[in-house]
């Protein structure tokens, strides 16, 4: 979405950092959207952490969604350098926490959108979210809901798949075994740091109700794993849904199977933000 664009929309830009963008829905009012909500309640503001190299132009799709359900948006994406070097990737969770802790968030309520690598980031945050919950109880209470779309989880080889299609995707084979010796090299700085993040995923201190879009033939996220995340969280007492489709595109659900993706979305904030029981896909 161009800056041009958003305002013939009524879409405010906001350039907040180098890979950070605030979307205010000037035409929301209290009564607009999907969900409307009292005169006296902030406005909703969505937290998008799309994967990565991601363009506006594909943020664009899932921000309309947004805009139209009567939500603020607020883009922050990652950077390979904060997944190659787990400390980056923490110190850019801690920038986010701030940021969400500042005059222009602090009272607002929040939904979470992370895609790919930006579940990763998500996971950094609740790593230091972890360490010092107290400090972040205010803010974890104002998390609504939480929406994965095709989470990089799995083995050590998945990632550094992952990380050759969407890094260098015509040197692929080289990229893994590049990445593999990388992350058995350096050991103790990226995998004990990713198994900490992973820790703090599967037991995390947000509770709000989530959903998770992924597919079977995802070579960078594994389906049995996540089913097994979802049961997992579920004996915890957190609602979740699962929306799984034997065959589909790395975050690119919408695009294959919008229908379905858009029924199962509306679906989950109609149950986060009006409290209607919420049908299992």
């Amino acid at each position: 979405m161009s800056v041009r664009a958003a305002m013939r929309s009524g879409v405010i830009v906001h350039r907040l950092g180098k890979n950070v963008t605030f979307y205010v829905n000037e035409l929301s009012s209290p009564a607009a959207g999907r969900f409307p909500r009292a005169p006296e309640e902030p406005r909703p503001v969505l937290l998008m952490l799309p994967w990565l190299f991601s363009r506006p132009r594909a943020h664009a799709k899932y921000c309309d969604i947004y805009f139209r359900s009567g939500f603020d948006v607020l883009v922050v994406e990652s950077e390979v350098k904060e997944f190659l070097w787990p400390r980056w990737g923490l110190d850019h969770g801690r920038s986010l926490l701030e940021l969400l802790h500042t005059e222009r968030f602090a009272s607002r309520p929040l939904l979470v959108h992370a895609f790919s690598i930006g579940g990763y980031t998500f996971a950094q945050m609740l790593v230091l979210i972890s360490q010092d919950r107290q400090k972040y109880e205010e803010l974890t209470k104002r998390i609504r809901g939480q929406v994965f779309d095709s989470l990089v989880l799995g083995s050590v080889e998945r990632m550094a798949v992952g990380l050759g299609k969407m890094v260098f995707p015509r040197l692929e084979t080289l990229t893994k075994k590049v990445s593999m010796c990388y992350f058995n090299t350096f050991r103790r700085q990226t995998v004990d740091y990713f198994n900490v993040g992973i820790d703090a995923f599967r037991n995390t201190p947000v509770e709000a109700p989530a959903l998770f879009f992924f597919c079977d033939n995802d070579v960078m996220s594994d389906s049995e794993v996540l089913t097994e995340l979802i049961a997992y969280w579920q004996k915890l007492g957190i609602d979740v849904t699962g929306k799984r489709w034997e065959d589909s595109t790395h975050a690119g659900h919408l695009k294959r199977h919008p229908q379905e993706y858009l029924a199962t979305l509306n679906t989950f904030l109609h149950s986060v933000y009006i409290g209607q029981p919420k049908a299992k896909m």
